[in-house]
């Protein structure tokens, strides 16, 4: 690397010279906006920002570095203008808004921009210096950006002869929090003091600046600029890097890039090449979106998605936590510790409960509470991941707040069949009936593993709500029936076709590689696998949140018609498991392909349009990318082809492969079975090889 030329000036240059239509009221706690973090979340979640004019700034086009708490925020152009959500954060606040490059007086013309992983991202920017260079560019500019704040910009030479070449960058910041900016209300830009080799931003709530290796040659506080000066001969370059940081903050150190990541590196080959694109940027962006609990630095969680939501949503990162099982369990153990400290204690109709906030259901239904989710999925996720290795220790030390959770299950349903969301008084709908049956019969099986009472008032209630569901929840019609969206306070069913319909596929893990039974009977499991198969709910790229026929239906409608990744994924993965492959099959191959449009950084979600020959899928503006269920997904979609089904306390592991094999061969390496690595093989004729395993684990039947 080059060294800019001496400074012409004195030190004096270096002087200062001149979101949704229902409240997001958290359930079981005090009211938070959507995605807030609580205590234990460093950092600063977002609302959705109701007050700004057209919406939140779109994240559609933006490329986004995450390594939580850091963010860095671009659009294809590379420069960084201030504009929307532009710039380097941390922690929820934008310490540099804008970062705008100029060579020899002008911008570079931008020729490609691409992320280079879950962190980083290449701008490639070309121009010509010399009048006489004719067509072709002889300097190339090269920016490549970091999330943890630090961007290195490279000039090359390409030209045949030596060219003298000021480089300037024009730097500023409103140091705006991240919910001010997606509320359209950022503050002005703030005013720059020269600081050690660059700038610095200054308010009564923070600060920040930017400092330049090598120092530059001048800088100018008024303009917010900072000038070299560099004297490259032909075919050499030379660079600086740029380090933006709050003052007196270290380097980021991102949970997600320590050697002690709770995620295995599993890996996967086939005959599909895209499966090993997508569960390798699956991990990066899972490791991208870690977060640690700052009073239990040991315990990790994952956020639930960037830009908007960078805190703890605590239903998304326990159903993350779950889907991410095969590759460990640590990431449950932490993500289950840190919400067992939020746990609402007694007395009180709520004690027991994990808060969290509601979350809008569409134009058919009022708004659910994301705690009542995130209660019944508590359990759930300590009995599997007991199952998928969990020590036994850990188990014990987490099963009171799994008993807490049950008994506010038993507490609030009472005498009553269903459970009802938000309690009280409100509907019951169909995906609650399955989380809360699920909750039951897993928390049933942990308790009698546990020697605790409880197990059998469980399994008499789940039996009592598979009995009554299968009659009052099931709407006959011509076409062969549908399950009931949800239960009227007055008792009467809403029919509307919808992709939560997908949480009754999902019955949870038992023993001996069994699955619970769930609350549809296998008539009616095989009429919902033909519905969701079919072209009302299959787009041809991922399941449609609320059928194309449906009354309120839009392709853009978050909960009324945009595919939901993490609601495809567990479809594809309930419909193999209970056997119908074709329907698994064509929504498997209709998400990849959506997500080799995303570049296998899948979306939150996207749009429910039709595919068509030639067509892309339409991304969602206001969509997180990358998001935690959408990354966790993308290992769901690939081990549920393996059929992998742990049960660690007894030494066995089952295989209930996808005999169709819809994606060709598969080997699947670096997973996590009892604490050990696991590999497994799917051959095209769908049969299932153990390559490698812990020592005494036997092949279940």
């Amino acid at each position: 690397m080059h060294q800019p030329t001496p400074p012409s000036t004195t030190a004096d240059n270096r002087r200062l010279r001149d979101g949704p239509p229902w409240p997001s009221s958290t359930e079981g706690g005090p009211a938070q906006p959507r995605g807030r973090a609580p205590r234990a979340a460093p950092a600063r979640p977002v609302p959705p920002g109701r007050g700004r004019v057209g919406g939140l700034p779109p994240t559609h086009t933006a490329l986004i570095c995450v390594a939580l708490p850091g963010l860095a925020i671009s659009t294809e152009h590379g420069q960084l203008t201030g504009q929307g959500l532009e710039g380097f954060y941390r922690a929820g606040r934008r310490l540099l808004a804008r970062c705008q490059v100029r060579v020899a007086g002008r911008e570079p013309l931008a020729v490609q921009a691409r992320m280079t992983g879950a962190d980083s991202a290449r701008f490639v920017g070309t121009l010509r210096a010399s009048p006489t260079a004719g067509p072709d560019p002889d300097v190339v500019v090269e920016r490549i950006r970091h999330a943890d704040g630090t961007e290195r910009i490279t000039l090359r030479n390409c030209a045949l002869h030596a060219l003298r070449l000021p480089l300037e960058t024009a730097l500023g910041t409103d140091l705006a929090d991240l919910s001010a900016i997606a509320s359209g209300t950022p503050g002005p830009e703030l005013p720059a003091s020269v600081h050690d080799s660059g700038l610095r931003w200054t308010t009564p709530t923070g600060n920040a600046s930017v400092t330049a290796d090598p120092p530059p040659a001048d800088a100018l506080a008024s303009a917010g600029l900072l000038r070299w000066e560099f004297e490259l001969p032909p075919g050499a370059t030379a660079s600086v890097e740029l380090r933006v940081r709050p003052d007196g903050a270290g380097p980021l150190r991102a949970v997600g890039r320590a050697a002690t990541s709770p995620l295995a590196p599993a890996r996967v080959t086939g005959d599909d090449p895209r499966v090993s694109r997508l569960l390798r940027t699956s991990i990066d962006d899972l490791q991208a979106l870690l977060l640690r609990d700052p009073a239990h630095p040991s315990d990790s969680y994952l956020a639930a998605g960037a830009p908007w939501r960078c805190g703890l949503a605590p239903a998304d990162a326990l159903a993350a936590a779950r889907m991410t099982l095969p590759l460990g369990t640590r990431l449950a153990a932490g993500t289950l510790r840190t919400l067992a400290r939020t746990q609402l204690r007694g007395p009180g109709p709520r004690a027991g409960m994990i808060p969290g906030p509601r979350r809008d259901a569409g134009a058919h239904l009022p708004p659910g509470c994301t705690g009542t989710e995130a209660t019944l999925l508590f359990p759930v996720l300590l009995a599997e991941a007991r199952r998928w290795g969990l020590p036994e220790q850990e188990t014990r030390e987490l099963l009171p707040a799994a008993e807490r959770c049950l008994t506010w299950l038993r507490t609030t349903a009472g005498e009553r069949t269903y459970l009802c969301d938000p309690q009280p008084g409100g509907p019951a709908r169909a995906e609650t009936q399955a989380h809360a049956h699920r909750a039951a019969l897993l928390g049933a099986d942990l308790l009698d593993a546990c020697d605790r009472p409880g197990g059998a008032g469980l399994r008499q209630w789940a039996a009592e709500l598979r009995e009554a569901f299968r009659t009052d929840f099931w709407v006959e019609d011509r076409g062969g029936g549908r399950p009931a969206a949800a239960l009227t306070p007055d008792g009467r069913p809403l029919t509307h076709l919808c992709s939560t319909a997908v949480h009754l596929l999902d019955t949870g893990l038992l023993g001996a590689g069994q699955r619970a039974v769930g609350l549809l009977d296998r008539v009616q499991t095989e009429q919902l696998a033909r519905l969701l198969g079919g072209p009302a709910m299959d787009s041809g790229w991922g399941l449609r949140g609320l059928g194309a026929k449906e009354a309120g239906h839009s392709p853009f409608g978050h909960r009324s018609g945009a595919v939901r990744v993490q609601e495809t994924a567990l479809a594809v993965a309930g419909l193999a498991a209970a056997g119908y492959e074709k329907e698994a099959g064509g929504l498997l191959r209709g998400l990849l392909a959506a997500a080799e449009h995303f570049g296998h950084r899948l979306p939150e979600m996207f749009a429910g349009e039709q595919r068509a020959e030639g067509s892309a899928p339409l991304p969602h503006p206001a969509a997180c990318r990358p998001a935690a269920t959408a990354a966790a997904a993308g290992v769901l979609l690939l081990t549920s082809l393996a059929g992998i089904r742990p049960d660690a306390p007894a030494g066995t592991v089952t295989l209930r492969p996808v005999h169709s094999a819809p994606l060709g061969e598969l080997g699947l390496t670096g997973l996590r079975v009892a604490g050990a690595p696991f590999s497994v093989r799917v051959s095209r004729l769908g049969l299932a090889m153990v390559e490698e395993a812990a020592d005494g684990l036997q092949l279940g039947v």
